[in-house]
C-alpha cells in the first residue's frame, strides 16, 4: 500500500531512496587528501556469553577475508552500471541496509595494500532496541555495533567469494579486521557524511556498521552526499513513494513488542494439536541416509544426478560466495558447556521472550518453541552413528529468503539455489551464536543447519506454530511469508515456554488451490487427496522426481519453482499491496468464509499474474560456475556465460493430469544408515506404494479398531558396517 513503486523500484537502488539526496563530486579529494584519526575498537572491559559467541564467529570469517580468485576471468560484461548492478544487487538480497562504490584513493589504506582499485562498501544499521524488561536487553547494551558488524561482516566475505569466484581479486575488511580506513570509505562512497571528527548516515545517524570489500574489478562509483544533508526521513522516506521501505512500516515494526517479531504472531489461532494428524506412535525415526539430498550425492537416483548433486545449489557466483561462510560456521554448531554456571535459569517465559528477542535482534523473520517428539530426531547423523535424543526444546527460527528477488525470480533460474543458500547461511549464523552463547551461560545446546542437523525440520515447524502442512507436502506454509523461507533449529535444555501449533486454514486453502501441483515443472506435486505416509497426514510430493529436476535443471540453479507461485508467498506488511494486506487479514481472522473466497482467491491471484518474474527486478547475470568442485569454493572451478535461463509463466490454462504419477519411498524402502554405497531406489516399487497408500479415513478407522500400522511405516534395515 505505502510502497506503491515497489514492483518498479529496481533491487540495486535498496531499501532507502538514497538516489534522490543531493552529491557533491568535491568531497572526493578533500576526504581523500584529509587525514583523519581511524576510529579503533571500541574497548569491552567484560566479555559476556554473546560477546565471546559473536567473536568465534567472527573470528571464523576472518579465515575467509581473502578469497583465491578463480583461475580464469568470467565473461562479465563491460558496461560497468550492469556489473554495479549485480554486485549491489547481491548485496541487497544479503540484506545490507546500503551499499556504496567509490575508487580506493592511495590514503585509504591503513594497513597492508593490495593492488585493487574499486571498495564495494556495505553499512548495516543497529536493530531497534529491544524492550527494556525483556531480559536479552541486557545482553545487547553496549554490542549493538558488535551485533551489526557480524551481519556486514558476513556480507563482505559474501560479496568478496563472489567477486572472486568470477576471477578477479578481493579482500574484506571490518572493524578489528581492516587495512582500509573504514569511516573514509563510506564518506567517498556516499554512504555517510563527516561532521567534524564523527560521520552520520542521514537516514540511521550513527547507529551502523561498516564493512568493505576492496577489488581489483572496475565498478560503477557513486558520488559522496553533500555535506549540507541533515537527514533524508522526508517525506518521500516517510511514504515510500519511491518504492522503498516506507518510515511507516519501520515505525510499526519498531512499536511492536521485541519478543513478538516484525509480524502479528499474536493474532493466529492456536490449537492443542496440529491441523494434519501425526500418529506419533507410527511414526519411524529415519536416519540421515534417507534424506533425498544424500541419496542424490551417494547415486541411489542414477549417475547423472550424482554428478550433479554436489553443485545443483552453488553452481551461480553468488551461491559460491555463501559457500564458504556456510562452511565456516559449521564446526561451530557444537562446543563445550560452560562449568561455572553463574548466569539465572530465570523462568522459562522470560528466556522464551528473551530467546525469541535476540533472534528477531539478530535478522530472523518470525521464531517459535517447541518441545521435540522423538520421532523428531535423526534416528543416525550423516555419517550413519546412532543419535540418541539428547535436548528437550527446539527454537525454530523461519529466514524470509528475500521478496525484492523473489519477485525477479521463478523460482528455477540461476538465482534460485543462491535464494535458498542466503536463507540457511543466516539461519546458521543466528542460531550458532545463539547455542554457543548459552552453552557460555552453562546450558547444553546445538545449533542444527542445512549441512548439519540432527532434527527434521519441518515437523518443528508445525509444532513450533509456525506453518501448517501444505500441498507441496514436506514443506509447511506460514501465513505471513508463504513458502518464501528456510529454517534453522536450536536444540537446548535451557528452560522455555513452548508455543501451540497454529491454524489458519491451510488445510482448506491447498485442497481448494492446487497452483502448485499446476506450475510443477517436473509434476512432482500431487493434484489429489491427502495420504497417510509413515505415520504422517499429507499431500505426498514425488521427492525422488522432484530431486532429479532440481539437480539436473540445465536452465538454472535448483528448483522453488512452488515457492514462487503459491499465493500465500506475498508482501502482508504496510508495503505491500492492499489486496496481498486484505487477503492476509480475511485468512487470519475470517477463516469461516475460505471455502468461498480460497476459488475467488486463487483465480484473481492469476488473473493478476502473480507467480509470473517482474524483469525490473532480475538484477543478477546468468552465469554458471563449473567445475569438479563447484560445489566448495575452488580456484580450479571456472564461470561461464549461462547457455539459457528459465523464465516461464504461469499457465492458468493447463489442463489438469488426470492421474497423478508419483512414487513413494516408505521407511522400510530405505538403506542402511551407515551405508556410504549405492543403494537404489526401486520406483516401480515406490508407484505400487503410491497406489497403495493408506487414505486419512482409512488409516482412522485401523486406528479405531485397534489395527496395527502397515508394515511399510517400519525401517527393515541392519547395519552396513560399510563406512
Amino acid at each position: 500500500m505505502f510502497g506503491i513503486n515497489r514492483s518498479k523500484r529496481p533491487v540495486e537502488l535498496g531499501p532507502f531512496p538514497a538516489e534522490r539526496l543531493k552529491r557533491d563530486a568535491t568531497i572526493i579529494k578533500s576526504e581523500a587528501a584529509a587525514k583523519h584519526g581511524v576510529h579503533s575498537d571500541t574497548e569491552i572491559s567484560h566479555l559476556t556469553p554473546l560477546i565471546l559467541a559473536i567473536n568465534k564467529h567472527l573470528s571464523a570469517y576472518e579465515e575467509l577475508r581473502e578469497a583465491e580468485p578463480f583461475k580464469d576471468l568470467a565473461p562479465v560484461p563491460d558496461d560497468l552500471s550492469l556489473r554495479t548492478r549485480d554486485i549491489k544487487g547481491a548485496g541487497y538480497f544479503l540484506d545490507a541496509s546500503q551499499i556504496g562504490i567509490c575508487e580506493i584513493p592511495e590514503t585509504l589504506w591503513v594497513g597492508r595494500t593490495f593492488l585493487h582499485t574499486h571498495a564495494v562498501v556495505i553499512v548495516v544499521e543497529h536493530s531497534d532496541p529491544i524492550d527494556i524488561d525483556n531480559k536479552a536487553s541486557e545482553w545487547v547494551q553496549g554490542i549493538e555495533g558488535l551485533i551489526s558488524t557480524l551481519r556486514a561482516a558476513e556480507i563482505a566475505i559474501n560479496l568478496g567469494g563472489q567477486i572472486s569466484s568470477m576471477g578477479f581479486l578481493s579482500c574484506t575488511h571490518w572493524q578489528g579486521a581492516a587495512d582500509v580506513d573504514l569511516e573514509k570509505a563510506a564518506v567517498l562512497s556516499g554512504l555517510a557524511i563527516r561532521d567534524k571528527s564523527n560521520i552520520f548516515n542521514p537516514y540511521f545517524d550513527n547507529r551502523f556498521s561498516i564493512a568493505v570489500v576492496t577489488t581489483n574489478y572496475p565498478l560503477q562509483i557513486d558520488l559522496p552526499l553533500s555535506g549540507s544533508i541533515r537527514s533524508g526521513r522526508d517525506l518521500d522516506y516517510f511514504f515510500g513513494l519511491s518504492g522503498g521501505v516506507s518510515g511507516i512500516e519501520r515505525w510499526r515494526r519498531k512499536k511492536r513488542s521485541s519478543h513478538l517479531g516484525p509480524y502479528p504472531v499474536e493474532k493466529l489461532k492456536r490449537v492443542e494439536k496440529p491441523t494434519t494428524h501425526i500418529f506419533s506412535d507410527e511414526v519411524p525415526r529415519v536416519p540421515s541416509r534417507a534424506n533425498m539430498y544424500m541419496r542424490t550425492a551417494l547415486g541411489d537416483i542414477g549417475e547423472k544426478t550424482r554428478m550433479e548433486a554436489d553443485r545443483w545449489s552453488q553452481k551461480h557466483p553468488v551461491s559460491q560466495g555463501i559457500v564458504r561462510p556456510s562452511w565456516a560456521i559449521k564446526p561451530l554448531q557444537d562446543g563445550t558447556v560452560a562449568e561455572d554456571n553463574s548466569i539465572s535459569n530465570g523462568n522459562p517465559e522470560e528466556n522464551t521472550n528473551a530467546l525469541k528477542a535476540l533472534s528477531y535482534y539478530m535478522g530472523s523473520s518470525i521464531s517459535g518453541i517447541c518441545e521435540i517428539p522423538d520421532y523428531c530426531w535423526y534416528s543416525h547423523d550423516k555419517r550413519g552413528r546412532e543419535i540418541e535424543p539428547y535436548h528437550k526444546y527446539a527454537l525454530v527460527v523461519l529466514i524470509d529468503q528475500g521478496y525484492e528477488t523473489f519477485l525477479g525470480a521463478t523460482g528455477n533460474d540461476w538465482i534460485s539455489g543462491s535464494q535458498s543458500m542466503r536463507a540457511y547461511l543466516r539461519g546458521a549464523e543466528i542460531v550458532g551464536v545463539m547455542a554457543e552463547m548459552i552453552r557460555q551461560m552453562g546450558f547444553s545446546a546445538r545449533s542444527h543447519s542445512n549441512l548439519d542437523s540432527h532434527v527434521l525440520h519441518v515437523p518443528l515447524v508445525i509444532h513450533a506454530g509456525l506453518g501448517e502442512q501444505s500441498r507441496i507436502g514436506e514443506s509447511a506454509i506460514n501465513p505471513f511469508l508463504g513458502m518464501r523461507f528456510k529454517t534453522a533449529v536450536l536444540t537446548t535444555d535451557m528452560p522455555l515456554k513452548p508455543d501451540k501449533p497454529i491454524d489458519f486454514g491451510v488445510q482448506t486453502f491447498c485442497s481448494k488451490c492446487q497452483k502448485c501441483a499446476r506450475e510443477c515443472p517436473c509434476n512432482a506435486i500431487p493434484y489429489g487427496e491427502k495420504v497417510i505416509f509413515n505415520g504422517y497426514e499429507t499431500w505426498k510430493p514425488d521427492s525422488e522426481r522432484c530431486t532429479i529436476y532440481r539437480a539436473t535443471n540445465l536452465k538454472g540453479s535448483a528448483c522453488g519453482r512452488c515457492v514462487k507461485v503459491c499465493p500465500l508467498s506475498k508482501d502482508t506488511t504496510l508495503d505491500g499491496p492492499i489486496l496481498h494486506q486484505v487477503g492476509s487479514w480475511l485468512g487470519i481472522n475470517a477463516m469461516w468464509l475460505k471455502p468461498v473466497l480460497v476459488p475467488i482467491a486463487v483465480w484473481l491471484d492469476d488473473f493478476l499474474g502473480y507467480g509470473n518474474p517482474l524483469d525490473e527486478k532480475k538484477w543478477w547475470l546468468d552465469l554458471e560456475v563449473k567445475g569438479k568442485r563447484s560445489f566448495k569454493y575452488d580456484p580450479e572451478n571456472i564461470v561461464v556465460k549461462a547457455k539459457d535461463a528459465n523464465r516461464p509463466k504461469i499457465k492458468p490454462g493447463k489442463k489438469k493430469r488426470e492421474k497423478d504419477s508419483i512414487a513413494y519411498f516408505p521407511a522400510s524402502t530405505l538403506p542402511p544408515p551407515d551405508l556410504m554405497e549405492v543403494s537404489p531406489t526401486d520406483r516401480r516399487q515406490g508407484l505400487k506404494f503410491a497406489e497403495n497408500a493408506e487414505t486419512v479415513h482409512e488409516a482412522l478407522a485401523r486406528r479405531a479398531a485397534g489395527g496395527k500400522p502397515p508394515k511399510e511405516y517400519k525401517p527393515n534395515y541392519k547395519s552396513s558396517r560399510r563406512i
